[in-house]
């Protein structure tokens, strides 16, 4: 996510962390570096020009000039705003999500095709449904059948409810008939789905503008796509002057290594980001923290991020359960190695962990090939599903006739078996030492341990 820029700012900040005074000249020099990455990255060069002045401005004021680290300080200014240019100005409130009228609340999906709106329309269903609410979707997208079967099919594989409709039917008749639905079935949330263009027309906006007036939503998003750039900044402002936006949400985030529509379309449209699409499945969609996003811009990482994706991803229970396992003499067997694997799998797989993480963390693993490790993992997860239940709890078992018939019913070489069986061996010499209270040695041993980590 970002990456370019982020490994341009977080060179500057390092730079920057290590001046022991400031100065005209190596002031200008990192606000130069700085602007050139924004510029880089496709940010607007009005937010880019607005950025810089505000730096500079506190730059050469009395909290940084008198500070007993002058460099540290600021950093922090940067950081704090590289926020506000994304949000952070706006208040805390302002990117969450209203819910502050009779249910149920409406949410409107507006932006144009292509932009992954349908998909993003599921992974919203998701989150909400994981707050606890009842959801309702519906496609008034009545140019495209098969936008409304993927509606449908999102909505399901996420356990949201579905409301038909065709292509025959009017767009605010849809709207309608689906919110009389989600009345009389007592939904908390309609998230109605709208028609994309191309191109931004005439038609287009009357359309969106009408169902707006039909159904009054209490949330108007509109949906962008990271990747486009400049151009995403032009369509913020043709959709924000047709239409009353609440709020932007933010896709393909992770697809893009300038992403510069991420720091300027808030600055264009004045409405904040309310959710950033981060990954292709269906729970990438993670609330928009400027400040945090700033910090991760900035290669300081998101480590607050990182403890909700393993709040949200690990087991608690059965963490604690292998714990006191371990800690009581018990053995760590195959079934064990499997369920670490398995949650690694549910907080975002290690792609997306170590996005998170600080800078030099990152540039630690730079060599490892995180696509090439997930698959691994996942054909690890495979190997042990060919286990008979007695190989899983007695790997020791586990000798060659074994061996060539697990490989043959995982569908992998035999020397494949023999590198999960080594690694299991690893993390059972860890599990060991954790046993004994030895953390920082299992700590330690972990490098190059998990697959792709070398």
């Amino acid at each position: 996510m970002l990456d370019n820029l982020t490994q341009r700012l977080a060179k500057v900040v390092k730079t920057m962390r290590g001046e022991a005074r400031l100065t005209e000249s190596n002031t200008a020099e990192m606000l130069r570096e700085v602007r050139l990455a924004l510029l880089e990255a496709d940010v607007a060069l009005p937010a880019v020009r607005e950025f810089i002045a505000k730096v500079k401005e506190k730059a050469l004021g009395e909290e940084v000039i008198g500070s007993l680290s002058p460099g540290q300080a600021l950093v922090g200014v940067v950081q704090k705003e590289l926020a506000a240019l994304m949000g952070a100005d706006l208040g805390p409130e302002a990117s969450q999500l209203s819910f502050a009228q009779q249910p149920p609340a409406i949410i409107l999906m507006a932006g144009l095709q292509g932009v992954g709106k349908t998909t993003t329309t599921g992974k919203l269903a998701k989150y909400l449904k994981e707050q606890k609410k009842k959801v309702l979707t519906v496609s008034a997208d009545v140019y495209r059948p098969a936008a409304i079967a993927q509606l449908e099919s999102v909505t399901k594989q996420v356990g949201a409810d579905f409301f038909p409709s065709t292509a025959n039917d009017k767009p605010v008749d849809i709207a309608l008939a689906a919110l009389d639905w989600a009345k009389k079935h007592y939904h908390d949330v309609l998230i109605i789905d709208t028609a994309g263009r191309l191109a931004i027309d005439e038609a287009m906006m009357q359309e969106i503008a009408a169902v707006h007036a039909a159904v009054k939503p209490i949330e108007t998003l509109f949906v962008v796509d990271a990747m486009v750039g400049q151009d995403a900044i032009n369509t913020a402002k043709a959709f924000n002057e047709a239409l009353p936006l609440t709020g932007v949400i933010l896709t393909k985030l992770d697809g893009d290594s300038r992403g510069g529509a991420a720091l300027s379309v808030r600055h264009v449209t004045g409405k904040p980001i309310k959710f950033a699409g981060v990954s292709e499945k269906l729970d990438g969609l993670e609330a928009f923290d400027p400040a945090r996003m700033a910090n991760r811009v900035l290669g300081m990482g998101d480590i607050l991020a990182l403890v909700e994706e393993a709040r949200k991803g690990v087991d608690m229970q059965a963490a604690a359960d292998m714990a006191n396992k371990i800690k009581s003499g018990g053995k760590f067997d195959m079934n064990d190695f499997k369920a670490q694997l398995t949650q690694m799998k549910k907080m975002g797989g290690m792609s997306g962990l170590l996005d998170k993480l600080p800078a030099q963390f990152q540039q630690a693993a730079a060599g490892a090939n995180m696509d090439q490790a997930e698959k691994q993992v996942r054909r690890m997860c495979g190997i042990i599903d060919s286990m008979t239940p007695q190989e899983r709890a007695k790997p020791e078992l586990i000798k060659a006739n074994r061996k060539r018939r697990i490989a043959a019913g995982a569908g992998v070489q035999v020397q494949e078996v023999n590198r999960m069986l080594t690694q299991y061996d690893q993390m059972n010499t860890m599990m060991k030492k954790l046993k004994g209270g030895g953390l920082m040695k299992m700590m330690r041993g972990m490098k190059g341990m998990m697959p792709g980590m070398r």
